[in-house]
């Protein structure tokens, strides 16, 4: 792995690559810039210090494991939407093994508060995602929202489940699936 760097995205690559050989304690300027085979000041060019260059890396990986699918009609169904969600996750889990137990310890302690904005903007992301498509869905019932339980609050809910299937490690969408089929479809769908 002996590149010439020429941007910052090639670093954040070249950190990703580290996370996945040798797991979150490779990453740090020196290891980042011998792996890329350029000098320490150069990998300063791009980020201003190890946690500037760990904050970045975190939210690379989250962009790589939850970037847009090729296929756009998973943002019309939520059902696919959530199926392609948790197959994301085990991906995440397959290529980043501890990333996503490391990444909410580490980054959610005050010190590092640039990963934990980067987290939560990612987070944030895929909230409005589950709120676009629950909106898009034309088989949620017509009344399955109400003023009091809105999209919103039901992308909410599957988003704390979503958190909690990363935390235990449990890609299997079938009780979200169910869940959501019996809250918001009718009873043959």
């Amino acid at each position: 792995m002996n590149t010439v760097v020429t941007s910052k995205d090639e670093i954040l690559k070249v950190s990703r690559e580290l996370i996945r050989q040798q797991g979150w304690s490779a990453v740090n300027i020196r290891s980042v810039a011998s792996a890329c085979g350029v000098s320490v000041g150069s990998i300063y060019n791009y980020f201003d210090s190890k946690s500037d260059l760990v904050s970045a890396t975190v939210e690379s990986v989250w962009c790589e494991i939850f970037h847009r699918p090729d296929d756009g009609a998973i943002f019309h169904d939520t059902l696919a939407c959530i199926v392609w969600i948790y197959e994301r996750m085990a991906y995440g889990c397959k290529q980043y093994p501890g990333f996503f137990t490391l990444h909410s310890l580490g980054f959610m302690r005050e010190d590092k508060s640039d990963g934990k904005r980067r987290m939560q903007q990612t987070w944030q992301h895929i909230l409005q995602g589950l709120c676009t498509v629950l909106k898009r869905d034309p088989n949620v019932r017509p009344d399955a929202f109400t003023d009091a339980f809105t999209p919103e609050k039901f992308a909410d809910i599957l988003f704390s489940l979503m958190l909690s299937a990363l935390l235990r490690q449990d890609y299997d969408p079938n009780t979200v699936l169910e869940l959501t089929r019996r809250t918001l479809y009718e009873s043959s769908h």
